[in-house]
């Protein structure tokens, strides 16, 4: 069953194609891209459309590859062998299964997203190059190989933080999602906001890409925030023309606090804009 997005997912054929050729060729697929251009929403969405389960991964800074696999408890086997506990015979009530382990244990063909990989440390994506390449791990401790039924369907996101190493790049499929341009940006925007004045949404997407093209900026917006921002637009009931100046000159749209995210790009985008005007 091919992935052609959902309708909840705009999936550019580009998208479409890279999701299809890394289940094809069972490889995990990296993708990279602005955040918020829908990253960790492609994996939902795939899951949904497969009809099958989504196992996420989320990474921080201090995750290990090892907590993918299984972590063995030991703090809580010598607790129960102080309180004379049964269970402290078998080691395996001690072993916690990681992502992996139920990825690779899952009775049909599960979608597995591990997400913001560029988070961990450098050695992180080595650390799993064999569990990934392979599909089966050694559990030392009761001494079990578990291999998986079959290959899931692996969703390697990054916000390109850090490099990622060549060999763990060899066995991945690439994608980088080029953020939309006006045309699939509304697209997106029907999806959430199917009844939207067309007006308003003129306005609206032009004082965006406005905001995005301002050189200099920190984080521009994403498509995300631009959500975000039209719903409060709806919810305000903020008329199209109070998104320009009448003179057509530059102008501060409301609610911008949804579009810009730090006190350096609101005080350039206002320099800017008094500049314009002057």
């Amino acid at each position: 069953m091919a992935f052609s997005g959902t309708s909840n997912y705009i999936a550019t054929k580009d998208l479409q194609l890279a999701v299809n050729a890394a289940i094809t060729l069972e490889r995990p697929l990296l993708i990279k891209g602005e955040p918020g251009t829908g990253k960790t929403m492609l994996a939902e969405e795939l899951a949904e459309s497969l009809g099958t389960e989504l196992i996420q991964w989320h990474i921080k800074s201090t995750t290990k590859a090892q907590q993918g696999l299984y972590e063995y408890d030991a703090v809580s086997r010598l607790r129960d062998s102080q309180l004379g506990d049964d269970r402290v015979h078998d080691i395996s009530n001690y072993i916690v299964k990681g992502k992996l382990w139920e990825a690779f244990s899952a009775e049909k063909r599960p979608v597995l997203l591990i997400d913001e990989i560029d988070k961990a440390d450098i050695e992180f994506p080595n650390d799993l190059l064999l569990e990934l390449d392979k599909m089966e791990f050694f559990v030392y401790e009761t001494q079990e190989r578990v291999v998986a039924k079959q290959r899931p369907i692996v969703i390697i996101t990054s916000n390109n933080e850090k490099e990622l190493p060549d060999a763990f790049l060899r066995r991945c499929f690439f994608h980088y999602i080029q953020f939309p341009n006006p045309e699939e940006m509304q697209e997106i925007v029907n999806v959430h906001f199917p009844d939207l004045k067309k007006k308003l949404l003129d306005e609206a997407l032009k004082a965006f890409f406005e905001i995005r093209d301002v050189p200099g900026l920190k984080k521009k917006p994403s498509t995300s925030e631009l959500i975000d921002w039209l719903k409060l637009l709806v919810a305000e009931d903020i008329p199209p023309e109070a998104l320009h100046s009448k003179d057509g000159k530059a102008a501060i749209p409301p609610l911008y606090g949804a579009l810009l995210k730090n006190e350096q790009d609101i005080h350039l985008f206002e320099k800017l804009v008094f500049m314009a005007r002057r």
